[in-house]
């Protein structure tokens, strides 16, 4: 099931971004510059590891991981936090904590032939769209 995940996606709709990015502490000038942005994500699997890149005007950025097993990662804002990606019910859930505490859940699951992003940190959630390219 989660082979139909694996392609490339343009970003096609984005709502309340910038809202997550503020809450996990992004700061201004990034936030509005990455707010602005309609990315390509890829998303190969070689194995049991998983690749996620995306591509964009203002920088590209790569993410390795074996489902299941925790992981430093720097996300493309430059704040380190510990990971973790699991596939459950049809969904990629990616955990990232900061001092062992959830600072933000990412979900990828499809929704018909849409990729659908939703990013929760506190009480703020945003969503975004891909279509396959």
């Amino acid at each position: 099931m989660s082979q139909e995940f694996v392609g490339r996606w343009k970003l096609v709709h984005s709502e309340n971004f910038e809202e997550y990015m503020k809450e996990v502490g992004v700061g201004l000038i990034t936030r509005k510059a990455a707010a602005n942005l309609k990315p390509t994500l890829e998303i190969k699997v070689e194995g049991d590891v998983w690749h996620s890149n995306q591509y964009s005007t203002f920088k590209n950025t790569t993410l390795s991981f074996k489902l299941g097993e925790e992981f430093n990662e720097t996300t493309p804002d430059g704040r380190t936090v510990q990971s973790v990606v699991v596939f459950e019910n049809g969904k990629f859930v990616h955990t990232q904590k900061k001092d062992g505490k959830v600072e933000s859940t990412i979900t990828r699951y499809m929704e018909g032939d849409k990729l659908i992003t939703t990013l929760q940190a506190g009480s703020v959630v945003s969503r975004r769209e891909y279509t396959r390219e």
